[in-house]
């Protein structure tokens, strides 16, 4: 399930990295989706 979640999460949620965004600039919603990533993909790999 995690991994067709994240899938999901790849395809509609914006990569931050790519971005190059600075995690002490990020604003809270910016935070929540890459916890929420984070979260995912952890499941997802384990």
């Amino acid at each position: 399930m995690y991994k067709i979640l994240a899938q999901i999460n790849k395809w509609l949620l914006p990569s931050f990295t790519k971005q190059k965004l600075d995690l002490s600039k990020a604003s809270k919603w910016q935070l929540v989706i890459i916890g929420w990533r984070y979260f995912v993909t952890k499941k997802a790999l384990g």
